[in-house]
């Protein structure tokens, strides 16, 4: 089955393109689009959709109320941001509103396509180099946790090991990456990673990243708090 895509985002140019290259692909169709949030909800109402690409900043009504909007409904559609470094904090607060991921407006298309469809499967979609640039850089927004150790009644729930590897996925390391750093097998580190996202009622792995940052188990620069940035 195809995967049904919405297209929201007031540039009328940028949905073309973002249109032409999606029609290209056998197993993804765009049934819906949208100038902005409100149209967006409207359309959501008559429409089955399995993936919104969703612009920032847009009229009447942002893309970070629309996403909240859009995640709060049972059996909701998944959202990818889409964004520039100029709205880091758009992007951030989008991941917060219950977002799946985020990217660049300027991705090549082939990445574009991958994360629809990692999207649609439930996976994580934001690249880890990305994920070291955006939060590094909006990192400083969140709560200060200088001059105390990180902490969340929540975080108690997880093993010396878990708390490892929450952290590592926080510094945008992928599954194989934290595998090596810790000598394990990428099936062993996905059971881990599955079992945080159980323990925390997280729904996919860049709750786990927001998190991390909010309680400060990890500080801006992509370190663990309470040390320097963990060695390449």
């Amino acid at each position: 089955m195809s995967i049904r895509v919405m297209l929201v985002d007031d540039q009328v140019l940028l949905r073309t393109g973002f249109r032409m290259v999606l029609a290209a692909q056998p197993d993804m169709e765009v049934v819906a689009e949208a100038g902005d949030g409100v149209e967006a909800l409207e359309a959501l109402r008559s429409t089955r959709v399995d993936v919104v690409l969703m612009d920032v900043r847009m009229p009447k009504l942002d893309g970070v109320e629309t996403t909240r909007r859009i995640c709060s409904e049972p059996d909701a559609p998944k959202v990818l941001i889409l964004t520039t470094f100029d709205l880091d904090e758009y992007a951030f607060s989008g991941l917060k509103a219950g977002a799946s991921g985020f990217m660049l407006k300027d991705v090549p298309p082939g990445e574009l396509l991958g994360a629809i469809r990692s999207v649609h499967s439930g996976d994580a979609v934001v690249a880890p180099s990305t994920t070291r640039r955006l939060l590094d850089r909006f990192s400083p927004m969140l709560p200060s946790t200088t001059g105390r150790e990180p902490g969340h009644k929540e975080l108690e729930k997880l093993t010396e090991r878990e708390r490892e590897v929450m952290m590592l996925v926080a510094q945008g390391l992928s599954n194989g990456e934290i595998a090596a750093r810790l000598v394990l097998s990428e099936a062993t580190v996905k059971t881990h990673v599955g079992r945080i996202l159980t323990k925390l009622g997280l729904r996919d792995r860049v709750q786990v990243v927001v998190l991390a940052y909010e309680t400060g188990l990890v500080r801006a620069g992509g370190g663990p708090a309470g040390g320097g940035p963990a060695g390449r």
